[in-house]
């Protein structure tokens, strides 16, 4: 089966397009880009083009035609001629050409002559990964990050110091239980005085694995005494000895 070219031609008026958006010109106006535009030349005939693009910028219009070939060797000068030869009747126009394959030295010495934009438009091939010496670039880049997310608190006990509890008459069992019930997790704080240590609860779970370098990914269980501490409110107006 012939190819007609058709599925190349859409292939260029969509990467144009493409290049356009991204570009994200504020000043750039009236953009226009059409398959198969039919042109008059100054003879009055219609002379039908691959794409056309027009576009409007600082009050000025730039019209530009694509001629899209998809050849299985390289364009020839001869192609660059007739293309010559189809716009010189039709003044103002920027020419491209595009291809899948390349040019021969001939067409681009012909289309830099003639202010023709040469593109070339393909799936990407080895030989793009290498430099005119053969040097390969750089192609994949692997990164090998250690990511760690907090441990998330499900349950949390704390120990009070019984000899303390009794040695005192402010606070009983039952009323340490409700004395942070009201309290968010990042206004307790546990304080360890031997290492001069105060963070909240909140902040707990983000010390967990400093504390215990072999917590695994899944659920841990961990405990720490605390020879000489306490849990506490912000203002540390409220304290209970723990251990």
């Amino acid at each position: 089966m012939a190819n007609s070219g058709k599925e190349y031609e859409e292939l260029v008026r969509d990467i144009q397009r493409s290049l356009i958006n991204a570009g994200n010109v504020p000043s750039l106006k009236n953009i226009n880009i059409e398959k198969n535009k039919k042109i008059k030349d100054r003879s009055g005939i219609d002379r039908e083009f691959d794409i056309y693009w027009e576009f409007e910028i600082g009050g000025h219009t730039y019209r530009s035609v694509i001629k899209c070939k998809d050849y299985s060797s390289r364009v020839s000068i001869e192609k660059i001629d007739a293309f010559i030869s189809k716009t010189n009747d039709i003044p103002g126009l920027n020419l491209i050409y595009a291809t899948r394959t390349g040019y021969q030295s001939g067409a681009k010495i012909k289309a830099e002559q003639h202010n023709i934009q040469l593109l070339v438009i393909r799936d990407q091939q080895e030989q793009d990964w290498t430099d005119e010496d053969g040097t390969p670039y750089l192609k994949t880049i692997n990164f090998n990050i250690p990511f760690q997310i907090p441990p998330k608190i499900f349950s949390f006990e704390l120990n009070i110091d019984q000899e303390w509890l009794k040695s005192q008459n402010t606070y009983t069992a039952q009323i340490i239980g409700n004395v942070f019930k009201t309290e968010k997790s990042d206004s307790i704080f546990i304080c360890n005085v031997n290492n001069n240590e105060r963070y909240s609860i909140h902040n707990l779970s983000k010390l967990l694995h400093k504390k215990d370098n072999n917590m695994k990914y899944g659920e841990n269980a961990y405990t720490e005494e605390i020879e000489n501490g306490h849990i506490e409110n912000a203002d540390s107006s409220i304290k209970i000895k723990i251990k």
